[in-house]
């Protein structure tokens, strides 16, 4: 795999499910790619992952809130969104996706998502119930529609005990995916 320019950016937007764990490790080999990664964390993704280890995989600071007064003059996802080429969700919930097909913007995920003018990615991660349900389908419509680049879940085995589709993409899949999108 060759290696990126240096000027590549990535906004990684990490939100609230147990494959949240899983974003270290892609925000780890990007970086280990040459890649910048600049990650925006969601409240509920600090249930499952804090910001202490993604400052010590990437080098950069984590971004918790719009409101961070570091940010000033602008909210933290105006800087995210100006600063990087692409923008990833990963693992993207059901309620990032409904949040995102609506235009809501109550967190720093969703408000970078929409503040963002590149393109965008997003891994879904949940249950298999939920993941088949025709609101989050919708979702995934309309977000196709916008322009978004939805990288599906694998079926395997759950969190939630069960076996189904619904987990992430495998991790190598999904990095060399954003390291072509980074290098094209």
């Amino acid at each position: 795999m060759s290696e990126p320019p240096t000027s590549s950016s990535i906004c990684l937007c990490v939100t609230g499910g147990v494959a949240a764990y899983k974003s270290a490790h892609l925000a780890s080999r990007l970086t280990q790619a040459g890649i910048s990664v600049h990650v925006a964390l969601s409240p509920a993704a600090k249930h499952f992952i804090g910001p202490a280890t993604f400052l010590a995989l990437t080098g950069n600071p984590v971004i918790e809130s719009v409101f961070a007064g570091e940010q000033a003059p602008y909210g933290g996802h105006i800087r995210l969104a100006s600063e990087c080429d692409i923008l990833a969700v990963v693992p993207a919930t059901a309620n990032f996706l409904a949040k995102a097909a609506q235009g809501q913007s109550d967190c720093i995920a969703s408000a970078t998502y929409l503040a963002f003018d590149g393109p965008v990615f997003v891994a879904p991660a949940m249950n298999a119930t939920m993941w088949k349900k025709p609101a989050t389908q919708r979702n995934l419509q309309q977000l196709q529609a916008d322009g978004t680049t939805i990288l599906h879940p694998e079926e395997g085995w759950l969190s939630c005990r069960q076996h189904g589709q619904g987990r992430l993409q495998d991790i190598d899949q999904i990095l060399d995916f954003l390291i072509r999108q980074a290098t094209s």
